[in-house]
């Protein structure tokens, strides 16, 4: 749009963002539109994490709380079931599953060191494939915020640069160089700026947060698969 024209669409100094918004140019619009959409999508991945992880963190005390009360492990397994939405649960399923399998088909027989080493890492890494396969559903999206938290400010950027090349480009066409002539097309273009880091803060802060606690729920989950393959190795050699 002319800057002269642009002057008197936004009245004469109304910089409000919808104004601004209009007066822009199409690729500046559309990069606008694109970064206000980014910034939406975000936002309900910040709120559904947020949710995910208290959610987590909540099972996850419940579970231990059943877990460490002393019932029997079979109870416990036969309460959860085979398949539980909780990733704790579904780590104590997977190696109690892998265990029982086991130890029913060799019910009888007298197991070697090697044959109970063999067990141990069977157990271990079934309870570590479940970890991996839970944590990759808790980690889903975040390649997203981590990408508008990148790229949002340089999408900015461009829309801005974009719009103050068209914006000279316009003036030195209209031969008029002075302030209310140049303010609107200087204004639109750092719109496209400001939109940017609109959308990048709080993807950037959500990523670095939900990438904390995923982290530290992941370090968690792989605790209590330790411990408890140690405890299920015991069982194995009580009934030696």
């Amino acid at each position: 749009m002319n800057p002269e024209v642009a002057v008197q669409t936004i009245g004469g100094g109304d910089f409000s963002i919808l104004d601004l918004f209009m007066i822009s140019n199409t690729l500046v619009q559309l990069v606008m539109i694109g970064l206000v959409i980014a910034s939406i999508w975000s936002w309900a991945v910040i709120f559904e994490k947020y949710q995910l992880m208290r959610k987590l963190k909540a099972s996850a005390d419940s579970f231990e709380d059943s877990f460490w009360s002393g019932g029997s492990l079979e109870a416990l397994y036969a309460k959860v079931g085979k398949k539980p939405d909780d990733p704790m649960a579904a780590t104590f399923a997977a190696g109690m599953r892998e265990w029982k399998l086991s130890t029913e088909k060799s019910a009888g027989a007298v197991r070697s060191n090697d044959t109970r080493v063999s067990l141990h890492q069977r157990i271990e890494r079934v309870m570590g494939l479940t970890i991996g396969r839970e944590l990759a559903r808790c980690e889903r999206y975040m390649i997203f915020l981590a990408s508008v938290g990148s790229t949002a400010p340089f999408l900015g950027l461009f829309g801005t640069v974009w719009g103050i090349m068209n914006s000279f480009s316009a003036i030195a066409g209209s031969q008029n160089t002075s302030i209310a002539t140049v303010a609107p097309g200087i204004a639109e273009s750092l719109l496209s700026t400001a939109i940017g880091l609109v959308a990048a803060i709080p993807a950037v802060l959500a990523y670095n947060k939900f990438s904390t606690d995923i982290t530290r729920y992941a370090d968690r989950l792989e605790g209590f698969a330790t411990e408890f393959g140690a405890i299920l190795s015991r069982h194995l050699e009580e009934k030696e």
